[in-house]
């Protein structure tokens, strides 16, 4: 083996380029927007990860589970960017 080369990294990577990511904005009671991300794995702590570093990047609350991440406010502007930084594809990036 290689050294620096690491299984589960790896492994990460592949799994981000395999994926394919919707946003969407629902309203919830008293019309209150929340961006939806669909797409990723329902468990593991990728999701759990993804989800603070959205939250902390785009300064807003919100949560995660069952694979979906939800984002209070409307964020569809400025979240593509955000999901490329983390290394998800530009092209497996759909917003509605």
């Amino acid at each position: 083996m290689s050294e620096g080369f690491d299984f589960n990294s790896a492994l990460k990577e592949l799994d981000k380029s395999e994926t394919h990511l919707t946003v969407r904005v629902e309203f919830r009671r008293w019309g209150k927007p929340v961006t939806v991300v669909q797409g990723l794995p329902k468990t593991g702590r990728s999701l759990a990860e993804v989800a603070h570093k959205l939250k902390e990047r785009l300064a807003t609350g919100g949560t995660a589970k069952d694979g979906v991440i939800m984002l209070q406010g409307d964020h569809r502007a400025r979240i593509k960017a955000e999901l490329v930084k983390l290394g998800f594809p530009d092209d497996h990036i759909e917003i509605f």
